[in-house]
């Protein structure tokens, strides 16, 4: 009796083992790859990378696997973005400012007060300009870029102690700006005193008061719960950045053409709709903050453009950036220097 169940365990042992291994989901990935990223796992940032990286899995029948590493597993950005180059990370998200230590150019759609509308943004980081940048990066950097860029957003000023009406009001004030040159010089230019540090420091900064205040986009002073330390919300849209989807350029040359394509594919895809739940966001987070006690202004925005000029720092960008690319971008957004 004992023999006869002992047989037909393994008989029917043998059959799953069967099925299992004919299941593509059962079989060890041939590629298995991880991507960190900075956004907390309920940002759109997350939740619609988690969406591309499982219908890339489906659609190359499990041979690609990518283990995705949410808010600041790996460290900061220029953590990830160091890790990336160096091939012991094999994705990561870096804005525009992240990137530009690497490639400067990378910066140029993050310009003081550069940008009015996503009209004008999504036209020509689509387009042109767009294409000029990623060729750089991809020829340059030891990565490769994605064609899509995912949303940051436009960024806006919280603050501590007074909202921000014009640039008078960021006089002397500790505003923490991400660890990049543009980022320095634009509130240099309009008279703060600019802190830079990691992302994954904010909050911490904020609630001991190392620093006044900080600008980030509104998904992003949400999803970190930065209202929990500030008072004051300032519409300023006076930077935009989006995320480069970047892989190891070594790493990405060792893939298939055909498993690139569905990769590429699918991030691009997805980057697209993560636009779409960046913009459904924005559209309701200033009342959801404010009615979390965050208060919120809207300034002259016109007078922040001038004191740039009026300090030369549109001159100083178009001669780090070059004729060509700054020609790129005036040709979306107008005349700026």
């Amino acid at each position: 009796m004992f023999a006869i169940t002992r047989r037909a365990l393994l008989a029917s042992g043998a059959g799953l083992t069967a099925a299992c291994l004919m299941n593509g989901r059962a079989r060890a990935a041939e590629f298995s790859l991880r991507f960190g990223h900075n956004s907390p796992v309920t940002h759109p940032m997350h939740t619609r990378l988690k969406e591309a990286v499982d219908r890339i899995r489906e659609q190359t029948s499990g041979r690609v696997e990518i283990d995705i590493l949410p808010n600041n597993q790996l460290g900061g950005d220029a953590d990830m973005l160091s890790q990336t180059r160096s091939g012991a990370l094999d994705f990561c998200q870096p804005s525009g400012q992240i990137l530009s230590p690497v490639l400067p150019l990378a910066a140029i759609n993050v310009i003081g007060f550069g940008f009015k509308d996503y009209q004008q943004v999504w036209a020509a980081l689509d387009g042109e300009l767009g294409d000029h940048v990623r060729k750089e990066i991809n020829t340059k950097t030891g990565l490769f870029a994605m064609k899509t860029r995912w949303d940051n957003g436009f960024r806006q000023i919280t603050t501590s102690s007074k909202p921000v009406q014009g640039p008078q009001d960021l006089q002397g004030m500790k505003l923490r700006v991400p660890v990049t040159a543009i980022a320095v010089s634009t509130f240099k230019a309009l008279g703060a005193s600019p802190v830079s540090m990691q992302f994954s420091e904010v909050y911490s900064a904020l609630q001991t008061h190392i620093v006044d205040g900080q600008e980030n986009p509104l998904a992003l002073i949400e999803t970190a719960k930065i209202y929990e330390v500030q008072k004051y919300c300032s519409m300023t849209n006076h930077q935009f950045d989006a995320y480069w989807i970047c892989a190891n350029g070594r790493m990405w040359k060792s893939i298939p053409p055909d498993l690139q394509h569905i990769i590429e594919t699918n991030l691009n895809e997805f980057g697209l709709k993560q636009r779409e739940d960046v913009a459904k966001l924005n559209a309701s987070l200033r009342s959801q903050m404010q009615s979390r006690g965050l208060a919120f202004n809207d300034p002259d925005i016109d007078a922040f453009r001038a004191k740039l000029r009026e300090a030369g720092y549109y001159a100083e960008w178009k001669g780090k950036f070059g004729a060509e690319p700054w020609g790129l971008l005036e040709k979306y957004v107008g005349k700026l220097s």
